[in-house]
Parts: structure tokens; sequence; C-alpha cells
């Protein structure tokens, strides 16, 4: 897969590759080809940091009843997108209730901690959390920013705190009060 290459949209109407990159751009194009061109918008990697980091403090700081469910701060975070409704969705339609709860059993062995599973009668629900990656095939800046906050806000409401709280003590100090 070839890198992402930074370009400059020039008043005569030319899309050039900032002077540093020149030489990767002609590596990887070729002279009258056509190629698709899509803006990415750029996420801050601070922003990124932060969320990362506020996750992982609200992880090591969870009660012992919810520290049992959320074994990993990816666990958390990914449950928090599933429960902010950032996930994506497959139905399968089984032949009986029997057979849907079934397929939850064999599915949840090989599923990973982004992933849950519900059963609707004969139907079942499968529930993946998205990507928040920072790659081309990631989300886009506002799209990270709600499910960010979505996500910050959820794990908030659990450990009692506020939203604010939660972000400015990404550094260490305990965020959960007792009863």
């Amino acid at each position: 897969m070839n890198a992402p290459i930074p370009f400059a949209w020039t008043d005569d109407g030319v899309m050039k590759p900032l002077d540093r990159f020149a030489r990767l751009a002609d590596k990887q194009f070729v002279v009258g080809e056509v190629y698709r061109l899509t803006v990415v918008e750029e996420r801050s990697a601070n922003s990124h940091r932060h969320y990362f980091a506020a996750v992982n403090e609200a992880w090591m700081n969870l009660p012992d009843d919810l520290a049992l469910e959320f074994t990993s701060a990816e666990r958390l975070r990914k449950r928090g997108l599933i429960a902010t409704g950032h996930f994506t969705e497959r139905r399968l339609t089984l032949s009986s209730p029997a057979e849907a709860r079934k397929t939850v059993s064999f599915l949840m062995q090989r599923a990973d901690d982004g992933t849950v599973f519900s059963v609707a009668g004969n139907i079942v629900i499968e529930r993946t959390a998205r990507s928040q990656s920072m790659g081309p095939n990631g989300m886009r800046k506002a799209e990270f920013q709600k499910s960010k906050q979505d996500v910050l806000d959820w794990i908030a409401a659990m450990l009692h705190i506020s939203p604010n709280e939660l972000s400015a003590n990404a550094s260490g100090t305990p965020l959960w009060r007792a009863g």
C-alpha cells in the first residue's frame, strides 16, 4: 500500500505534492494515470493520546464490580463504543431460536473484546466496535471527536463523575467515588 502524500492545490488548478514529498510521489504515481482524490482531515495526535490515556486511567480506577466486567482498557473502550452507537451490525437469521443460541456460543469463542452478540428469536445480532484508528481507513476528525466524547461521557456516568473530571484526571488521580 502506498503512503499518503500531502499535496497543495495551486492557483493554476494543479494538485502539487509538497516539495519534500515530490520524489515519493514520483515513485508512487504514473504520469497520465487518473487517481481518485479524497480529503483526509488531520486528527490531533494529542487528542488521540489524551483519549486513550483517559480511558486507561478510568480502567485502572474501576471499582471491583466493574473491573470484573472490563478486563482491559481496550475492552472498556470498545464496549463504550458499542454502548454509544459507534458500531457496525450484522444480523444472521437462523432456522430456530435454539440454532441462534448455538451459533452465538460458537461465534463468541472466536470474537474479540470489540464484539457483542445478542439473540432475538431466531436472529443473531453481532455488533462490532468501530475502529478509531488514525490511518486512512479510520474515523474522520468529526466522527472521532464525537465517538471520543460519547465514550468518555459513558465511562464518566459509570464512575459517577463528570466527563470533565475524567478528562482532567487522565494523569493519575483516582477517579471514582465510593458509595
